[in-house]
């Protein structure tokens, strides 16, 4: 398997640092800023601040805030779903494709090009389209994922998270869409709509990289899925 880059070691270094700001005293000014905002909100965490306030901090202590939460790029090189001649672009390499947006057509054809693509797809019963997208917006990204079967809205996540980059929303997003879809019966095509192609690709990238760790969970759900037909 080999080293892993040196970019991801270094990284793994740089987030072990901040560990010593979890281990203060609770009632420590900044264990109060980086407190978990799922429990009781001190009135000085950092999920109180406004805007502004948010746009004003910077640095070591952004860095341990999403160090707490795991708010940060992880990879797992030793996975199973990494092994070579058992992964999925060696065993089900026929059963996806990536249909890429001609960059010369016009809007106009592009909306026509997706139309098609729909309408064909929502007559059969067993097809899912999954729609996904992420923004960011005063440091809240926010991803959403549309499922749909037959012309028929199946369902709407929304999910909203402070400090986190576009890439791992977008992933995120088509993560919640193909759970939804495969987890579907008799379901034996999944369409995904995104304008994130790359975040698409990098699920089937085997090389180490930042976010692997969740790549790995997709192999997962589409092993399953491409198996049971």
């Amino acid at each position: 398997m080999g080293l892993i880059p040196i970019k991801l070691y270094l990284h793994k270094l740089a987030s072990r640092s901040q560990l010593h700001s979890i281990t203060l005293p609770k009632n420590h000014i900044i264990k109060t800023l980086i407190e978990d905002f799922s429990t009781k909100l001190s009135p000085h965490s950092i999920n109180m601040l406004t805007d502004r306030q948010k746009n004003s901090v910077k640095g070591h202590l952004i860095v341990s805030y999403n160090k707490l939460h795991r708010i940060f790029p992880s990879f797992s090189p030793l996975d199973s779903e990494l092994n070579l001649g058992s992964r999925i672009i060696d065993i089900f390499q026929d059963r996806f494709t990536f249909n890429l947006a001609n960059k010369a057509k016009t809007d106009s054809e592009h909306s026509q090009q997706l139309d098609n693509m729909t309408i064909s797809s929502l007559i059969s019963p067993y097809t899912a389209i999954v729609v996904t997208d992420a923004s960011i917006k005063n440091n809240i990204t926010t991803s959403v994922s549309h499922i749909y079967i037959q012309d028929k809205p199946l369902i709407k996540m929304v999910h909203h998270v402070a400090y986190i980059i576009s890439t791992k929303a977008e992933l995120f997003a088509i993560r919640c869409g193909l759970n939804q879809a495969c987890n579907k019966e008799d379901i034996s095509k999944i369409i995904i709509v995104t304008d994130s192609i790359h975040v698409a690709k990098k699920i089937f990238d085997t090389k180490s990289h930042s976010y692997q760790i969740h790549t790995t969970a997709v192999l997962k759900e589409l092993r399953q899925f491409f198996s049971k037909g």
